[in-house]
């Protein structure tokens, strides 16, 4: 699945009184058709994308389907598959922020009813980065509630995960035969020297939390006890324990230059660059989880030579391949995201309205090198890939496809599947 985004970011900052829309931002809303059109002239046939939350769920059984209809049906009439980005770092004003305990509930209800609204849709991101999401909000004090402490992110990633999960289960209940693709940022913390070693170790396993909530994955013990000092409760630890939707789930994995840290022994971090680099470090997810993998989200900026982009684009693709080779049952790639974003170099939480060349086109809707370069390699790749192994192929019903009685049959043998209790244990080494 050759995929790219248009980004529906919407966290706000400066106490709440301001949004960052970032689809706002870069002109989405006036040139959306232009976006779509781009997205079919790189032969892309998957796209991440969402409607604005923040414009579209108005209240409690309360929504504004107007741009998401308008938008979703052209997606249909072009045949492109949605992978639909239900919530990306920001909630409506009425919701208040990720600490709010209704939050999960509510969004649930949203995303059921999004799903009975377009029934044909099959692909879904409930919440984006859940583990960024509440670290950016509320560890770092960056985003929405914007607090700094290790109750507060407790608080907010049990919300979010429990949002994800209740989404999730809302969505079969509308469409049993349902993926959901995490979009979660793969992260790794190196020791810079001896002292640091256990400070290390600790942010190595707190990576690890929110997918480990979400698939109902026994935490390590040490992460057991930094959740129950923090406010989670032995009845809230079992509820992740006891969901059963790893089977219809796809481990997304995120992967940016800035995902491998640096850390001393007083706790403080840096950003290490690629160490690793991402074959190194999906492995390690992979090993955790064992679910099929999409690599989520890429990108890097077009340096002052004008290739530096074009040459990341390869590098991502050549440990995508070397993934693969070696057995991990990877089944997409998608650069991140259609367009150049802005003020993503100080992760929104600054309002200098700086553009951020990092898309396969620019903000005039130019295509930049990147976006030539990955044009080919789709057009290079895409049929020499299935041929090597057709078991690693996502079911996907296409938009046209939707009303035909194939489709209508997959779709009843998985709601008949849901009905059976899922009997397996869980696994001997995680949960």
């Amino acid at each position: 699945m050759f995929a790219t985004g248009i980004e529906n970011s919407c966290p706000t900052i400066d106490g709440g009184r301001m949004r960052r829309d970032e689809m706002d931002a870069c002109g989405h809303y006036a040139r959306w058709k232009e976006d779509f059109d781009r997205v079919q002239a790189l032969g892309l046939s998957f796209l991440r994308y969402g409607p604005p939350i923040h414009r579209t769920w108005l209240g409690a059984g309360h929504h504004d389907w107007s741009f998401a209809d308008t938008t979703f049906a052209d997606l249909a009439a072009r045949d492109i598959v949605p992978i639909v980005d239900l919530c990306h770092f920001g909630v409506p004003d009425w919701i208040g922020n990720f600490q709010n305990p209704d939050f999960p509930a509510l969004f649930a209800d949203y995303a059921a009813a999004f799903a009975r609204r377009f029934p044909w849709v099959q692909l879904y991101t409930p919440v984006n980065e859940m583990f960024i999401c509440a670290l950016f909000s509320a560890s770092y004090g960056w985003w929405n509630e914007q607090l700094r402490s290790d109750r507060a992110f407790v608080t907010a990633l049990k919300h979010v995960v429990k949002a994800n999960v209740l989404a999730m289960r809302a969505i079969l209940g509308v469409r049993p035969d349902a993926l959901f693709i995490q979009s979660e940022s793969s992260e790794y913390f190196h020791a810079d020297n001896p002292r640091a070693i256990g400070p290390a170790e600790v942010l190595n396993a707190r990576r690890f939390l929110s997918l480990d909530l979400n698939y109902g994955r026994r935490v390590d013990s040490q992460m057991y006890e930094y959740l129950l000092d923090n406010g989670m409760t032995r009845e809230e630890y079992h509820f992740f324990l006891g969901q059963r939707l790893k089977h219809h789930c796809i481990m997304g994995n995120d992967y940016y230059v800035t995902n491998e840290h640096r850390v001393w022994e007083d706790g403080r971090t840096a950003a290490a660059g690629e160490v690793f680099g991402y074959d190194e470090l999906t492995w390690q997810y992979y090993d955790r989880y064992r679910l099929p993998v999409m690599h989520t989200e890429t990108n890097l900026a077009q340096g002052p030579n004008g290739d530096e982009a074009v040459y990341w684009l390869w590098k991502e693709w050549a440990n995508v391949l070397r993934l693969r080779n070696d057995g991990v049952p990877i089944l997409g790639f998608t650069w991140y995201s259609l367009t150049d974003q802005v003020d993503w170099d100080t992760a929104l939480r600054e309002a200098n309205g700086r553009v951020n060349p990092l898309g396969l086109y620019d903000l005039d809707r130019r295509i930049r090198p990147v976006g030539q370069a990955y044009q080919k390699l789709i057009a290079d790749w895409r049929e020499v890939l299935p041929t090597q192994s057709v078991c690693l192929q996502v079911p996907v019903v296409r938009p046209r496809r939707y009303a035909q009685s194939w489709a209508a049959g997959q779709r009843s043998e998985a709601s008949a599947g849901l009905a059976r209790t899922p009997t397996e244990p869980h696994d001997v080494q995680g949960g």
